[in-house]
């Protein structure tokens, strides 16, 4: 379960420091969007850490997502179509295709739905 915490805690800050690599001007509303965009990967880290029952559904949709959005992006890419790609997917892409194909399986197991057994609200107080 480490494994996935942390691969969301990397994309965070990875989300972040490329968008901020890649702002022409520092305006504020721009670094805060990057920073809501990092800080969101955060939050899916922090509740999959606590092992919330819904954060592993939204993480299983977001590496649907990712692979889906970058596969898509990888075809163009081999088809040569005339898109700029910016550094920032590219990056991402080398790292989010490997590492969400290899959490998807875990993520849909029965050992993830151990690890998940219980809605938000019906969390014992221990």
């Amino acid at each position: 379960m480490w494994v996935t915490t942390a691969f969301f805690a990397v994309s965070g800050v990875l989300e972040f420091a490329l968008s901020v690599a890649e702002l022409d001007t520092l305006a504020p509303w721009e670094l805060w969007d990057a920073f809501v965009r990092g800080a969101m990967h955060g939050l899916l880290a922090l509740g999959l850490w606590r092992r919330l029952a819904w954060c592993r559904t939204i993480a299983l949709v977001y590496c649907l997502a990712a692979l889906t959005m970058y596969g898509v992006v990888l075809g163009l890419a081999i088809a040569r179509a005339p898109v700029r790609f910016p550094d920032s997917v590219r990056i991402q892409s080398l790292f989010q295709v490997p590492s969400c194909a290899l959490l998807l399986p875990f993520l849909r197991s029965r050992s993830a739905a151990a690890l998940f057994p219980e809605p938000l609200g019906r969390r014992r107080r221990r």
